[in-house]
């Protein structure tokens, strides 16, 4: 593999692995832009493009939730009752999303990140804490819940988080267990993810050699090194650092990856 590749995709898994630990994002926000930049230049077919970037890197937050969750989880900060019970929903939501995103073309799955990211950023740079007006619903709503948050998380590739905290903090969840608890859905909702684009890339015509399913193995073992190790560093730095600041800045990196992935649909 070109060594300039290489280099690209260990910066792109240090980048997205210390966000996926700072924000409880799951890093996928950040990771699919790029990785379609990369596997565009590479030459893998405009129809795949989108699909295995987003397979990929559903399988890097595989690794990433389980590094940041164990920092997260020594500061206590994780629910693990609320996890027990969102978890069964994720499953089944994160294994119909790659199935819901295989019937779109990748202008329209393209498109439709983009909006999610562009939306995502927009939440972030505003920073309006919704207000904690209920508590956490029943055993039902919260499988409800969680079969929204798998659904969307596996069409897009991310893990979680602009939806869960937001979830969690309106009923009464502090922040950082939020991001915390959010951090330790990753791993159902990129476990799931994974072996949805494994099952229904099986086979597809077109996918270069290393490939599982929609999944491209040399790409996920070259992120999957840096990310892990960053991944702690950013969940630790949660509890230390100005994150509203970063925010922020995070925020505005996302609409340039937004208005690509728009380029993207429309080229």
């Amino acid at each position: 593999m070109d060594p300039w590749l290489i280099l690209a995709l260990l910066a792109m898994g240090t980048f997205g692995g210390f966000a996926a630990g700072l924000l409880g994002i799951g890093g996928g926000m950040v990771l699919v832009p790029f990785i379609t930049m990369i596997f565009t230049a590479r030459g893998i077919a405009d129809e795949l493009v989108v699909h295995m970037a987003i397979a990929t890197a559903l399988g890097v937050i595989l690794f990433t939730s389980m590094s940041s969750v164990r920092a997260h989880h020594k500061h206590g900060a994780v629910l693990w009752p609320v996890v027990r019970l969102l978890a069964p929903g994720i499953l089944i939501g994160s294994w119909i999303g790659p199935w819901i995103g295989k019937q779109m073309n990748t202008s329209v799955l393209a498109f439709f990140f983009g909006c999610f990211v562009a939306f995502s950023a927009t939440q972030m740079l505003i920073g309006k804490k919704p207000t904690a007006a209920r508590e956490l619903p029943g055993r039902a709503g919260m499988f409800a819940t969680g079969g929204l948050i798998g659904i969307l998380s596996g069409l897009v590739g991310a893990g979680g988080g602009f939806v869960s905290v937001p979830f969690m903090t309106r009923c009464n969840v502090r922040i950082h267990n939020a991001v915390a608890t959010s951090a330790a859905l990753g791993f159902p909702i990129a476990l799931s993810g994974t072996l949805s684009n494994v099952y229904y890339g099986w086979g597809e015509p077109g996918l270069p050699a290393w490939s599982l399913g929609f999944v491209y193995l040399p790409a996920l073992a070259i992120i999957v090194l840096a990310s892990v190790a960053m991944a702690p560093l950013g969940a630790r730095a949660a509890h230390k650092m100005p994150v509203r600041q970063l925010q922020r800045i995070f925020a505005v990196i996302l609409y340039a990856l937004a208005a690509y992935m728009f380029w993207k649909a429309f080229n």
